[in-house]
């Protein structure tokens, strides 16, 4: 057994859609990032990365490279689950935490649960996304930023 540990944090800005655990979410500003910006799924891709001691997602899909510009982060997470059924890792269970003041996401992480799930082949059960804000504080309080994290439990028995 192995754990994995992801974090990420992107600006909000006008003019982008926000995207997070690969469902589009209504709102007035979007994530800023070469990719989708995904945070969410930034992190959990760097928590399985992590776990089998394959680096992060810079060194997989490194910004400035022309295939990933506005990709969707689910294809990158697509990718990494190949890395890790190329090496017979089974994914025990993901938990994720976004942080954000707006807009208020509890009734979208049942979506983004099953979307998580799917993409990478797994009961939608071994997925978990909580919702909480910064409580003001920090850029992410003052609404300025949406933060992620990600744990997973990886099985690397063959």
């Amino acid at each position: 057994m192995r754990v994995g540990l992801g974090y990420d944090v992107h600006r909000l800005v006008k003019g982008r859609d926000l995207v997070l655990g690969g469902v589009n979410i209504p709102f007035d500003r979007g994530l800023k990032g070469y990719s989708d910006a995904d945070v969410l799924l930034h992190a959990v891709i760097d928590a399985l990365l992590g776990a089998v001691s394959k680096g992060d997602i810079g060194k997989h899909f490194p910004p400035g490279d022309p295939r990933f510009k506005d990709i969707s982060s689910l294809l990158l997470l697509k990718t990494a689950g190949k890395i890790l059924k190329k090496g017979r890792i089974k994914i025990n269970n993901i938990d994720t935490v976004i942080i954000a003041e707006r807009p208020k996401l509890s009734s979208y992480t049942a979506r983004m649960e099953k979307k998580i799930a799917a993409c990478l082949k797994i009961a939608a059960s071994k997925v978990c996304v909580k919702a909480k804000t910064a409580e003001g504080l920090g850029d992410t309080g003052k609404g300025r930023a949406i933060e992620a994290f990600a744990v997973c439990l990886v099985d690397t028995a063959k």
